[in-house]
């Protein structure tokens, strides 16, 4: 079972680990950021948007509301100063977010769709793992392309935060 404690724990890493793969990416040079690659989001900063979106539409099913999205590849924050700035604010939601909450609450099932519009039922702390987990996925897509810079990632483990914080 997942408690408020863990959870607090696990939105401070996910955004400390954005920080410090923001950071890093500030170090790339000329265009890195934005170089199209083969990648299924065609770039860093288009990968970092897809992880920006879905953080929206799992905000959105953990509150009951409608997302309004009919994909998770929209380019929402093309410049990366933005992109930083507004995953930064959700993050701090997140963080927010896991304070508020206790047993009962996260082990609540709630109802949602799917992008696809496919029904499904979760726990909230499910929910919320799995934010944490996919940006943890899609974070080691973007330090995968450092290497095209000849550049090596940051690191963002979790064991490193642990023994940061």
């Amino acid at each position: 079972m997942l408690t408020t404690e863990t959870a607090i724990m696990f939105a401070k890493y996910s955004d400390w680990a954005d920080q410090v793969l923001f950071k890093a990416m500030q170090k790339l040079p000329g265009d890195a950021v934005y170089r199209t690659r083969q990648t299924l989001f065609g770039s860093m900063v288009g990968t970092l948007n897809h992880n920006y979106q879905v953080d929206l539409i799992w905000r959105a099913h953990l509150i009951g509301e409608k997302h309004g999205f009919s994909s998770r590849r929209d380019l929402l924050h093309p410049d990366f100063g933005d992109l930083v700035r507004e995953q930064s604010k959700i993050n701090q939601w997140y963080i927010d977010w896991a304070s508020r909450q206790n047993a009962e609450s996260l082990s609540e099932r709630l109802t949602f769709s799917f992008v696809s519009g496919k029904a499904a039922e979760m726990t909230r702390g499910g929910m919320f793992l799995h934010v944490v987990n996919h940006k943890t996925y899609h974070r080691g897509w973007v330090s995968e392309m450092f290497f095209d810079s000849k550049i090596n990632p940051p690191q963002t483990d979790l064991s490193v935060f642990l023994c940061e914080a």
